[in-house]
């Protein structure tokens, strides 16, 4: 029957050109007389520009011509997603300062790629070094070199709250100074475009980038052009993760050179760029959660501090987001204070990475939850139960404002624990811990809710051709999610044409009129239910002209088994989608519609994970051995697109917790800048995943989806670095931060055996007394807040 294919495995159709060699990404396409370009990147993190020589280097050989921000002009290039503080200000190419290694001082065009690179190792820049600050304790203090002298201090953002003492009633609390620590986003593609000027002042970009119409936009405000002056087409995209938002500033120079010059120009960043520019997460969290004797969680103090980078970047201000928003989690907690604050180092600006926020949030909770059941004695899984926020509660508002939609939270955690064999695993470690072996046994456990799809609409279109197949337009990118897999598996559902008759078009705003962009796990529950109802309106139609055509009532008209259109009950008179769209045309009104789909809130997916490691004490190494994660993302389209975002996002979770991080010298310089240095790791040193999932339909879509895409990356940290933390706990180990690396882990059971482990808690700076008050209200609306 029509809709049986939702639910079911159906495999990709984007992968075939892809496998083959056939699909294109931007550094793919050609144009005749492109220029190449290389940027001249600042080497030092804070100083004063006195001045810039290009002598050299315009006369390298190729060279057609180099620019700096006094030859451009470009202005002030706005935030993707709105300035976090409205002072500071970033140009295209820096001008007085440059505040970070690798940020852009000025631009280099040559008929290839080597000539742009030589010649931009041969520009010169007259560099007055000043002190740099690196680390968010030491840009709050009083005297730290400034980022912005006439911001008169390093704090960017932030907000206090004042009431009553959340841990008033506890008795036992819990402290833990926590670092969620910066990473690289590292796509396998970079930052990439090329602009191609048409006749004065249009300019077609193609460019990699997770939001077309949003770069559109914002190149129209930037350059005061008007509307269809800009056209953006963004073809394949290898990965993007929440790094690939906006104008950035390299795509403005870019863009402006090419108007000067009035010709083709391409940039690709190289891996070395990608790495120095392309960052998220890095937060310090501190925080307090009160307990009664019996386990019940009675109130949670936080103070989180966003490391914002130079320029108050978007990550910075995540602290007063969707970490703060959701912090709460899946837990019933009665009192609630947050105060937080975002600092400005000279780093690169941080923006954001896979779940923004929301695995920080769920990070700081679950550790606090396990030192909470270290401390009370109580199995973790125990601990977590008796908190859980019941399944008969939603919708529910919580503490920071939110509004849950809808779910079940233990059962997520009856079915992890269930596939895990959580009491085997349990009697294993015992026995290890018994027999005093080197290889430890740890089992940590993680339970999320996260929020997706926070605000804002999107665009949807389907049309019928003469032959009886489709297209389908959307306004979501996809960078590797399977969007047009999904979409035609509703379009076939509702229509009744096969997949292999659908064609997807996105990601060119000369096809698509306006669309949202791909982020925050929004596509299927927005733009997927947009396309959902463009089809019914297409049926409508169909409907309307088949009933004409058989002398039926509309009302009788259905699509039958075939595909086409029959009277119900009489399958022998049915009209295939070729007939209609055929009399359609006669008539003068093709069979098309389109549609804008806005859901009334926030979704928000959960779920629960167990992580079974093996710890040498000898060594520290970390193994994992097994990862279960049970997912909740609503109803399930299609497995196979789950499972893939899933298995995704385990990956990266995982990697956080025991691989990645950024690492700057404390001049400022970067000793993470290539695959040789910065962990990424490959498959081989992952464990095969078990994933599955509950379905808790949201009633916030017609559809029942909520978004996937973060999920498993916001549960798997968390699992991640308690089963390691659980391996040694019998030992005295309380905490270790992230990265779990050998070295890390290797000094915390050295630090045990010695009888001084390391107390993870650390008071707060004194840097919230000074900032706004914030007006604390439960009401607030869930998707502004996000």
């Amino acid at each position: 029957m029509p809709g049986s294919i939702l639910g079911n495995v159906v495999r990709r159709v984007e992968d075939p050109e892809l496998l083959t060699g056939s699909g294109r990404y931007v550094d793919d396409l050609e144009f005749s007389g492109c220029l190449r370009v290389a940027f001249v990147r600042s080497t030092v993190a804070h100083a004063r520009i006195l001045g810039i020589d290009t002598a050299a280097a315009r006369a390298c050989p190729g060279v057609v011509a180099v620019f700096t921000e006094a030859d451009l002009g470009i202005g002030v290039i706005p935030a993707p997603f709105g300035a976090l503080n409205a002072a500071v200000e970033r140009r295209s190419l820096a001008t007085d300062k440059v505040r970070f290694v690798g940020e852009a001082v000025a631009v280099v065009l040559a008929e290839t790629l080597e000539q742009a690179m030589d010649a931009a190792e041969a520009a010169v820049v007259d560099y007055e070094p000043l002190e740099a600050v690196t680390d968010l304790d030491h840009a709050l203090l009083a005297g730290a070199p400034l980022q912005f002298e006439e911001l008169g201090t390093n704090i960017a953002a932030g907000l206090r709250e004042e009431g009553e003492d959340p841990l008033t009633d506890a008795e036992v609390v819990v402290r833990a100074r926590l670092e969620n620590q910066r990473v690289a986003v590292a796509p396998m593609e970079g930052n990439t475009v090329v602009v191609v000027p048409g006749d004065s002042p249009r300019l077609t970009v193609y460019v990699a980038t997770q939001m077309p119409h949003r770069l559109r936009d914002a190149v129209r405000r930037v350059f005061g052009l008007d509307e269809g002056d800009v056209r953006v087409i963004t073809p394949n995209v290898g990965g993007a993760f929440g790094g690939k938002v906006g104008l950035i500033t390299d795509y403005a120079a870019v863009i402006a050179a090419a108007r000067v010059l009035q010709r083709p120009v391409r940039w690709s960043e190289t891996r070395t760029e990608n790495l120095l520019g392309m960052h998220g997460r890095s937060q310090v969290q501190y925080g307090e959660m009160g307990f009664t004797s019996e386990g019940k969680i009675v109130g949670l103090r936080a103070a989180f501090i966003g490391d914002a980078g130079a320029y108050a970047g978007f990550g910075g201000g995540l602290v007063e987001g969707s970490t703060r928003s959701m912090v709460q989690g899946v837990y019933e907690i009665p009192k609630i204070q947050v105060n937080v604050v975002s600092a400005l180092t000279n780093t690169a600006p941080v923006g954001a990475f896979r779940g923004a926020g929301r695995p920080e949030a769920a990070a700081f909770l679950e550790r606090l939850m396990d030192l909470g059941a270290l401390e009370l004695d109580i199995d973790p899984a125990e601990l977590r139960r008796r908190n859980l926020i019941a399944a008969d509660a939603f919708p529910y508002r919580t503490r920071t404002g939110m509004l849950y939609d809808c779910g079940d939270y233990e059962l997520t955690l009856d079915a992890a624990l269930e596939a895990s064999g959580y009491a085997s695993l349990r009697a294993e470690q015992a026995n290890r811990r018994k027999r005093g072996e080197r290889l430890q046994l740890g089992v940590g456990l993680s339970c999320y809710v996260e929020v997706t799809a926070g605000g804002g609409g999107e665009y949807g279109a389907v049309e019928i051709h003469p032959d009886g197949s489709a297209t389908i337009r959307a306004g979501t990118a996809a960078s590797g999610q399977g969007h047009a897999t999904a979409f035609s598996m509703i379009v076939s559902a509702r229509l009744g044409i096969p997949i292999e008759s659908i064609k997807y078009v996105q990601a060119d705003t000369a096809e698509v009129p306006r669309g949202g962009g791909t982020g925050g796990s929004r596509s299927l529950q927005l733009g997927g239910v947009a396309v959902s109802n463009a089809a019914e309106l297409v049926l409508d139609q169909a409907r309307e002209l088949a009933a004409s055509l058989l002398e039926a009532d509309p009302a009788d008209v259905v699509v039958n088994d075939d595909g086409g259109l029959s009277v119900a009950g009489v399958p022998a008179r049915s009209l295939g989608w070729e007939e209609l769209a055929a009399a359609a045309a006669e008539r003068g009104s093709p069979l098309e519609a389109s549609a804008d789909f806005s859901a009334p809130g926030s979704t928000f997916p959960f779920g629960a994970h167990v992580s079974v490691v093996e710890v040498d004490t000898e060594t520290g190494l970390v193994r994992v051995l097994r990862h279960i994660a049970v997912d909740d993302a609503g109803r399930v389209i299609n497995p196979l697109l789950v499972a893939g975002q899933q298995h995704g996002g385990l990956a990266q979770g995982i990697s956080q917790a025991l691989y990645e991080m950024m690492v700057y010298d404390e001049d400022g310089n970067p000793a993470t800048t290539s695959f040789a240095t910065y962990c990424l790791p490959s498959a081989a040193e992952f464990c095969s995943f078990e994933a599955s999932n509950t379905e808790t339909p949201t009633p916030y879509n017609p559809l029942g989806a909520k978004g996937i895409g973060e999920s498993a990356t916001v549960g798997s940290t968390p699992a991640v670095q308690n089963a390691v933390i659980d391996a040694l706990s019998h030992l005295g180990v309380r905490h270790i931060d992230l990265p779990l690396t050998p070295e890390r882990v290797w000094r915390a059971i050295e630090a045990a055996n010695a009888g001084v482990p390391a107390d993870p808690w650390r008071a707060p700076p004194d840097v919230f007394s000074g900032l706004p008050l914030r007006e604390v209200t439960t009401e607030a609306a869930d998707t502004e807040t996000v």
